[in-house]
């Protein structure tokens, strides 16, 4: 159900580094909450702009990568100074969560744009946007804390 096994990696990678910043400064309830309802809004957003553009409608969507897409969204907005480590082997980078998340939804918009009108992909790209979105616009909704800014 998901775009292969580097997809599936990727999504956990993305959950153990960006999400406990989440859980910490929303609490487990409200953390759980905000992860699924960035998932099923993440999925609205596939279903609609699959049957706008009537593609994508046998991708699988599951809502796993629109919640963690929408964990990114989240975490960009509360901690967009914190450093994020960027390997590219055989180097490593310390950049912006800003710079970091804000090229990764580049790419998914940019992939996603690339995808429209074929079939195929494994990727429910505007399920990564609209969950993007939806961390975006929740996030403070969520918080019980305000995390300290570095």
């Amino acid at each position: 159900m998901h775009g292969g096994f580097g997809h599936i990696i990727g999504n956990m990678l993305y959950l153990l580094i960006f999400g406990d910043n989440l859980e910490n400064v929303m609490g487990h309830r409200k953390y759980l909450i905000f992860y699924l309802l960035c998932g099923i809004l993440a999925t609205v957003a596939h279903v609609a702009i699959s049957a706008y553009s009537n593609t994508g409608l046998y991708t699988p969507c599951v809502g796993a990568s629109g919640a963690i897409a929408g964990v990114l969204g989240g975490y960009l907005l509360l901690f967009p100074k914190n450093k994020i480590r960027i390997f590219f082997i055989p180097f490593v980078f310390r950049v912006n969560a800003f710079i970091a998340l804000g090229l990764w939804i580049a790419l998914q918009l940019i992939e996603g744009w690339g995808a429209m009108g074929r079939e195929g992909s494994g990727v429910a790209y505007a399920a990564h946007v609209g969950g993007f979105a939806a961390g975006l616009i929740l996030v403070s909704l969520f918080v019980n804390k305000q995390p300290a800014r570095r």
